[in-house]
């Protein structure tokens, strides 16, 4: 193969030092072009009066990126819009916060011309393009129009919805239709490869080909599950670091003859903040003699403010917490500590590693690698407990969690008693098999897996045969 162009949203190449994003696409990303000469093209966060398309090329930690700037209206209309009040919230199974607007679509579509006309004069023709995540999911329909003929696939990190949620997406035929340009679209689980094929044979009088292999819109398409992992290798280096070893130490005496419960989101209202906090005020109530033996940490940096759904999240988190610390605080303890700041990916491993609880519920989510690092982050001869949803990605690999509907706040309650009284044994066993999964199906394993099955039909064609 040539060259591998990754395209995404935006482009974070990690310096490999630890970096302030608690995202895990940056990271894996990252991960993956070091072992590739190639480009990251993207969004390069600014904004531009005008459109003219000029790439801004640098190489920062090994990683190449180009970057355009985009307009205000793009910004509004194709990542505010489409992409954080259209899709994600579908995606996440909130259509009573989904906005369809003409406008948002127009502005999606727009941008990801410009991606394309912009991305097409960088393409040789021996590259693979490796597309990532919701933003993007016409792109290849646009770079098919400019005579690209290059292997490219797609790779969703959020979930797809089930059949009868993605049919309340106005014109939701004409989005899957584009993904039919692709020669490879990818999923995190099983699950939700099913539901696309799902939407294929229902929606789009689509037929399976074979296991892997569906046909609609007169192609065909290879589809599969890839979950990503994360860099375990390098997690664990870093659990070892100066600034690692500084967190857990802080954290430890500020917890001292008391356990840590610790929870780390992006601020979003897929994660189940909300519904954990209260999970945790529950946990405060039946439990009276535990109250003053643990201290909850959720860090959750603030995200896409200009989305009123966020700002409303916010508010409603800050009540909660403060109602929390209201009811069971003394005036030498605090059972809740609420942070919405980033933190570098090494002062989390040395919080990760201080806690007893890692306490990882979202509603819906593609993966979720917080709970992945959580793991790694423990020490083997103590290891703390994860909780997990198992509306997460990350439950279909990571059975010996436990696993909780995060709906119910009296699982969630009844899971941290559990937790908190599990002996070493059990907890050792739990973290055994959990570790050996993380380290086995990591980022590299997600790379070549995807990597593999975007390129091994390539020297029979460019692109998947026409049906006819």
């Amino acid at each position: 193969m040539g060259r591998l162009i990754v395209v995404s949203n935006r482009v974070s190449p990690s310096t490999g030092e630890g970096g302030e994003s608690v995202g895990g696409l940056a990271m894996a990303l990252s991960a993956a072009l070091r072992q590739y000469s190639g480009v990251w093209f993207g969004w390069s966060g600014k904004t531009t009066p005008e459109f003219t398309g000029q790439l801004h090329i640098e190489t920062i930690g090994g990683v190449t990126s180009a970057t355009v700037d985009l307009e205000e209206i793009d910004l509004e209309e194709y990542y505010n819009g489409y992409a954080n009040k259209t899709l994600w919230p579908l995606f996440h199974y909130r259509i009573d916060l989904a906005a369809f607007d003409r406008a948002f679509g127009e502005g999606y579509g727009r941008v990801n011309r410009r991606f394309a006309q912009t991305l097409a004069p960088l393409i040789e023709p021996d590259d693979i393009i490796w597309v990532h995540d919701y933003h993007l999911i016409p792109l290849a329909r646009e770079l098919r129009s400019l005579g690209i003929r290059n292997r490219i696939g797609f790779f969703l990190h959020i979930p797809w919805p089930a059949h009868q949620v993605m049919i309340n997406l106005p014109r939701h035929r004409q989005l899957v239709e584009a993904m039919f340009d692709y020669d490879l679209v990818g999923f995190q689980t099983a699950e939700y490869q099913q539901a696309f094929e799902e939407y294929v044979f229902n929606e789009a009088d689509g037929a399976m080909v074979r296991p892997g292999c569906v046909r609609a819109f007169g192609r065909a398409l290879e589809v599969g599950a890839f979950p990503i992992g994360i860099d375990a290798a390098d997690f664990a280096r870093m659990t070892k670091s100066a600034k690692a070893r500084r967190m857990h130490n802080l954290m430890s005496a500020c917890t001292v003859f008391r356990h840590l419960i610790v929870g780390v989101d992006r601020l979003d209202y897929s994660k189940g903040l909300e519904e954990r906090f209260i999970g945790f005020e529950r946990f405060l109530q039946q439990n009276p003699d535990q109250r003053r033996e643990v201290m909850m940490l959720q860090i959750a940096p603030v995200s896409r403010e200009a989305v009123e759904a966020y700002q409303e999240i916010r508010g409603r988190l800050d009540a909660l917490s403060g109602r929390i610390n209201g009811e069971f605080a003394d005036v030498d303890w605090a059972p809740f500590r609420y942070v919405n700041r980033n933190y570098r990916r090494d002062e989390l491993a040395g919080i990760y590693g201080a806690a007893r609880v890692g306490l990882v519920t979202p509603l819906r989510d593609g993966m979720n690698l917080v709970a992945k690092e959580f793991v790694v982050a423990q020490n083997p001869e103590d290891p703390g407990v994860l909780i997990l949803s198992r509306f997460a990605g990350a439950a279909h690999q990571m059975q010996e969690a436990l696993l909780v509907n995060p709906n119910s706040v009296e699982e969630v309650a009844d899971a941290l008693a559990r937790a908190l009284a599990m002996d070493k044994a059990e907890r050792i066993e739990r973290w055994q098999a959990l570790f050996e999964g993380v380290a086995r199906d990591d980022v590299t394993a997600w790379r070549d897996s995807y990597v593999a099955a975007l390129t091994k039909n390539d020297r029979e064609a460019r692109r998947p045969a026409l049906v006819v």
